[in-house]
């Protein structure tokens, strides 16, 4: 399959580009926002329990979690993909290239990096305020998903984080001349590769999602603080593990482990160990009343 005329840039006003990349995380930022909003005012999924966080707090939560994201995500992407960023901030030959750590409008996010973020954000926050950190960690948990469905789709639309070669039918040749025009050649090669970007949305965005819808509204699992953000934890680390299997792997990696493992994998594991033991913790006992 040809892979689209896709332009990474919806438009601009004047100097200043708009680009789905960016609007892929406003997207999952403000609609996460209302669904967990919509979490923290009905009482009945918490019972015995109560919500964590008023509607005040969590609009304050929403600031510090969406700079999580972004500066977890991009520092975890220097860290774990391109350590070299962080030596061009003062061996860059140009103010460009000392300044390429910060131009997120580039791409170049990771989610484990952001994940991290996150975590911070919330272990922060919770601090703060005297909340339970798992109870907080269970609003959070259920309304990731929508922005790694859009995030993933906008990675799609950029013509990155392809997969490995294939000849299956619905295969894809990432290379068309907005491409050709940016980079003066198509970083993919010519092959149909795995659409892993599309696979990764509807794995550990859609189907996660609905995951945790049932074990949010079907299930009552709120009533168990760390019992939802273990299912999260859990499902997604398997779900980026075995998408890895397709997804073209990392450059960087250690000779000796290339071929073996990805880094996306080695990054996962401690995220299912997590919540292999938040799930084993939360059905060992009985639900708290706060």
């Amino acid at each position: 399959m040809p892979f689209p005329e896709f332009d990474p840039i919806w438009f601009s006003i004047g100097p200043l580009p708009i680009r789905w990349y960016a609007l892929a995380y406003v997207a999952g930022i403000v609609l996460g926002w209302w669904y967990a909003a919509r979490l923290a005012r009905n009482a009945a999924v918490w019972e015995p329990n109560k919500a964590p966080v008023t509607p005040v707090q969590l609009d304050d939560l929403v600031l510090w979690v969406t700079v999580g994201i972004i500066l977890g995500g991009r520092f975890g992407y220097a860290l774990f993909y391109r350590p070299d960023l962080f030596g061009q901030v003062f061996t860059g030959d140009t103010l460009g290239q000392r300044l390429e750590l910060l131009q997120l409008w580039t791409g170049g996010m990771s989610f484990h990096g952001g994940f991290l973020g996150v975590a911070i954000a919330i272990i922060w926050f919770a601090r703060k305020h005297s909340i339970n950190i798992l109870s907080l960690g269970d609003l959070v948990a259920p309304v990731a998903p929508i922005g790694l469905f859009f995030g993933r789709l906008a990675n799609f639309i950029n013509g990155e984080l392809w997969g490995r070669t294939t000849e299956v039918p619905w295969g894809v040749r990432f290379c068309n001349d907005t491409i050709l025009k940016a980079y003066g050649r198509c970083p993919a090669g010519d092959l149909p590769r795995h659409p892993s970007q599309l696979y990764e949305a509807g794995l550990e965005g859609l189907l996660l999602f609905l995951i945790l819808l049932l074990a949010v509204w079907k299930l009552r699992l709120l009533s168990k603080p760390g019992y939802v953000t273990g299912i999260f934890l859990l499902g997604y680390g398997l779900s980026r593990a075995v998408l890895e299997t397709v997804r073209e792997p990392d450059a960087h990696m250690p000779e000796a482990l290339q071929g073996v493992v990805t880094m996306g994998m080695l990054l996962s594991i401690p995220m299912i160990l997590a919540g292999c033991w938040l799930i084993w913790r939360a059905r060992s006992r009985p639900p708290v009343v706060a």
